[in-house]
């Protein structure tokens, strides 16, 4: 609950209202940031966003950190100050709520690259899909309930380059600032809808998402659009193109994309070509690159059709075909519920939850509550559906011969 005083929400609000916002504060030296801790002492709520440089970098990182108070906006550069540990404490108190918009993706890359904990959080995001509001991009929020526009080239800049420039700094700010009066906006709507337990119980669960990082898949070259229409042979050229690049990738700290796009991963496949100057590159890429891609074709050659991989559903993972039906039927029930409320399948339960359940066959509330998959109010509002539908199930499963 948000407890600033009066005077203090009220003087946001006007200045949001104008469009009279105070200059953004950037924090770039231990100095500033020490006085923004000092500042920020005794604040029961603070909005949060982060940017990465994750278009322009292989290893990214958060560039920039945006805390918003009731009456200051700041800009955390963790690329040029020490030791953000003291901001861990903050993050980590239960007392402070901490508001994001779409929280999961901030919270796992803020525990990966400083070992952040949290404890309560707002999010924004997660609110607007439980009211069932039909667009819940932040972008899409700000214009619609404050008439103000993002300009969303500007996410799509450099953030790890320095000096920031103006208008980084501009949007970098917004997309904090106003998490205070949108997330009014919706708790008020939650608390009118009574979707507000559901909604503290969905952000109860955001501390715990934890970050597992996603190793090089060596066969991901299968998803690149076109690859399933490649001949063997092109396809053992594609494989061995897909390798050299995320290694390129690596080397030069770069995006794969950033060194050469799917599309024209598969036109080589397709072409073989032999020599630099037949390389359908431009010459920059061409001096920088072709005698690596040339050398890859070279090897794709003499390798080897690749097999496309199998799925690891031996009997002991497949589910049983109880289960599937059981599965289904609960899907089933879970879409009509979703339209009844007008919101997405996802907000009522997700499909891992569906398929525990499935797969446990609980026989009644306590059963189900153990399973730990479901909160209280959740448990609540839609335990009774649940067992109804397995119990249906079970009573028009054919008997075993």
């Amino acid at each position: 609950m948000i407890r600033t005083q009066p005077s203090q929400k009220e003087a946001r609000e006007s200045q949001t209202a104008m469009g009279h916002l105070p200059s953004p504060r950037l924090v770039d030296t231990p100095k500033a940031f020490a006085d923004m801790l000092a500042a920020s002492t005794g604040e029961p709520v603070l909005a949060l966003d982060t940017e990465s440089d994750s278009l322009y970098r292989y290893f990214y990182r958060v560039c920039l950190i945006q805390i918003s108070t009731s009456s200051a906006d700041y800009l955390l550069d963790p690329l040029r100050l020490p030791d953000l540990r003291p901001l861990g404490t903050i993050l980590a108190d239960p007392n402070i709520e901490k508001v994001f918009h779409a929280a999961e993706n901030d919270i796992l890359v803020l525990k990966r690259d400083f070992q952040f904990d949290f404890a309560n959080i707002f999010d924004t995001m997660l609110a607007a899909r439980i009211l069932g509001w039909p667009q819940v991009g932040l972008a899409a929020l700000l214009a619609k309930h404050f008439g103000v526009q993002l300009d969303k080239r500007a996410q799509l800049t450099d953030w790890g380059r320095r000096p920031l420039t103006d208008t980084q700094l501009s949007y970098a700010r917004l997309d904090s600032h106003y998490l205070f009066p949108l997330r009014a906006l919706l708790k008020d709507a939650l608390q009118v809808r009574r979707r507000w337990r559901e909604a503290q119980e969905v952000f109860a669960a955001l501390p715990d998402v934890t970050y597992v990082e996603k190793p090089f898949d060596p066969a991901g070259f299968w998803r690149a659009q076109g690859a399933r229409d490649l001949k063997p042979a092109e396809l053992a050229i594609l494989r061995e193109l897909y390798l050299w690049r995320d290694a390129r990738a690596r080397a030069m700290d770069r995006p794969s994309f950033k060194v050469l796009g799917d599309r024209m991963l598969i036109r080589l496949s397709q072409e073989q070509p032999h020599r630099t100057g037949d390389l359908p590159l431009n010459k920059r890429q061409a001096s920088l690159l072709g005698s690596d891609i040339l050398a890859a074709i070279a090897r794709g050659r003499a390798a080897p059709a690749p097999q496309y991989p199998t799925r690891h559903n031996n009997d002991n993972h497949r589910p049983d075909p109880a289960t599937i039906s059981r599965y289904d039927k609960l899907r089933a029930w879970r879409t009509q519920r979703a339209a009844e409320r007008g919101v997405e399948s996802d907000v009522v339960l997700t499909n891992d939850i569906l398929m525990t359940i499935a797969q446990t066959v609980p026989a009644n509330l306590k059963e189900l509550a153990d399973l730990g998959v479901m909160g209280p109010w959740k448990l609540t509002e839609y335990g009774p559906d649940v067992l109804r539908v397995l119990r249906v199930d079970d009573e028009t499963a054919p008997a075993e011969k």
